[in-house]
């Protein structure tokens, strides 16, 4: 391994342990001895992997003072934007309601076989087991549509709705309270795949993010409605305690 490969790998773990927490963005990180002991590296590697993570935004040098992490950490390469779960399902209803559109004109009797057995996971099985089948439906209808750029649009919103924690415990909780509406809407759309049928497949998917959002907003307003009686409940008992002390 060349010295250039080294400090190179070297920078890399030390971004890991940023993103891990380990060396926490503001904080100074540990010398250069103590690095070195750490990562079994001599000293000026480790002052390269610091001068290479300062170049990119990752740290910072201070003469005199240290290596500091710096408080806005650049993304990384693919890194997921932060988005709300009712902007990530609106671009899945463009992008998934055009793939079924895709889909149906040329898919065939194998891949529609896959899907009808998806579907019956989905509709037997463990909430995991049917959130998984859930996932692989619309890959294989995005794969059905043989345009790899779709496939690959799919798959990184798929990421968002399951790695980003806000959107994924809105997706779990109108998932799990609507979970025979998503059978029945996903059996349409399997049936529309089979008439081969772009409109109707196009409208099927779209009526399922449709009707995915409506129980996303009804779940906020619920969740509003709390908020607003916890707060009414809190000030009660406040001003109810003043008014006895009084």
């Amino acid at each position: 391994m060349t010295v250039k490969r080294l400090y190179h790998d070297i920078a890399d773990k030390i971004i890991a342990l940023i993103n891990e927490g380990v060396f926490p963005v503001g904080t100074r990180l540990p010398g250069e001895r103590e690095l070195a002991e750490r990562f079994d590296v001599s000293r000026v590697t480790i002052r390269e992997a610091e001068i290479a993570l300062q170049a990119v935004g990752h740290l910072e040098i201070k003469t005199g003072s240290g290596v500091y992490v710096c408080e806005k950490q650049p993304k990384a390469h693919g890194a997921l934007p932060n988005v709300s779960a009712f902007e990530l399902t609106e671009a899945r209803s463009l992008i998934e309601s055009e793939a079924a559109a895709l889909a149906a004109k040329v898919i065939s009797a194998e891949q529609l076989q896959e899907l009808s057995l998806l579907l019956d996971k989905m509709a037997h099985s463990d909430e995991k087991t049917a959130n998984k089948a859930d996932r692989m439906f619309h890959a294989k209808i995005a794969e059905a549509s043989g345009n790899k750029a779709m496939v690959h649009a799919v798959q990184t919103l798929w990421r968002m709705r399951e790695e980003l924690p806000e959107v994924r415990d809105a997706y779990a909780a109108v998932c799990h309270d609507d979970a025979e509406s998503r059978k029945a809407e996903h059996k349409l759309i399997l049936d529309a795949l089979s008439a081969h049928n772009p409109d109707a497949a196009r409208t099927a998917m779209k009526t399922h993010f449709f009707r995915l959002i409506e129980a996303m907003l009804n779940v906020s307003e619920k969740q509003a409605l709390l908020e607003v009686q916890r707060r009414a409940n809190a000030s009660r008992e406040r001003f109810l305690a003043t008014a006895l002390l009084n």
